[in-house]
């Protein structure tokens, strides 16, 4: 039986309910970062499709990250990037009419769990990154160290969570929000940095340092959440 479709076929097609793509993608899950595929002429003819056909979707999971086609040497399997995932879900998005400032929501989701998982984890390494990160926004007295810093604590929390598939979300969701994030940024750059709004940065960060610290993961994901409402509230 062939499972061949219509290389026109529309983008949730393809992402949602096409058999090639998912014969694809459970030969490449069988597969390592490095491996090579079988020629176009071999894997066309195990899949039962058109070389026409197979070659859309080969490109298109190049075009994803998830392959790269070498000239004389074949198709190989490639480590997934987050910014590849990235393109991926700003396509989804763009043909759901999602706006972005609802993902928000997950990005702080992926954040609460990092917290938790972090403070069940406390790894004193990745922990203190976190500190050294929070001191900066405390010493500093330019606003565009106080953002880089803000940005590096949470980069910190997603790797002292030691879950590389949260690190790795919450980076392609990162990718995704990247205007809604420069806007929020430029506002805040553009308005004077109070030594109380200040302070107030300093001690959301450090409630959830505190949190996890001491290993407890329910106060770490209530600072998170304390954290977002206060800033999605100024």
């Amino acid at each position: 039986m062939s499972i061949e479709h219509d290389t026109g076929s529309s983008l949730s097609e393809l992402f949602t309910d096409d058999p090639l793509s998912e014969s694809l993608a459970a030969l490449i899950q069988q597969m390592r970062p490095g491996d090579r595929l079988p020629s176009e002429r071999d894997l066309a003819a195990q899949l039962d499709v058109s070389r026409t056909a197979l070659r859309d979707r080969l490109g298109m999971l190049e075009g994803l990250g998830v392959l790269r086609r070498r000239t004389g040497a074949g198709t190989f399997v490639e480590t997934l990037r987050p910014d590849a995932l990235a393109l991926a879900l700003n396509l989804a998005i763009s043909s759901s009419h999602l706006p972005l400032p609802s993902l928000e929501s997950v990005r702080i989701a992926l954040e609460r769990q990092a917290a938790a998982e972090a403070a069940r984890r406390a790894d004193p390494v990745l922990i203190a990154y976190m500190k050294r990160a929070i001191d900066t926004m405390a010493a500093t007295e330019r606003r565009t160290d106080v953002l880089d810093a803000d940005r590096a604590f949470h980069q910190s929390l997603l790797r002292a969570a030691g879950n590389p598939s949260l690190t790795f979300f919450a980076e392609a969701l990162s990718s995704v929000l990247t205007k809604d994030l420069a806007d929020r940024s430029e506002r805040l750059e553009s308005e004077t940095l109070s030594t109380s709004r200040q302070a107030l940065l300093v001690d959301h960060h450090t409630r959830i340092y505190d949190a996890i610290l001491a290993g407890d993961p329910d106060a770490a994901m209530r600072a998170v959440d304390e954290h977002f409402d206060a800033i999605g509230s100024s």
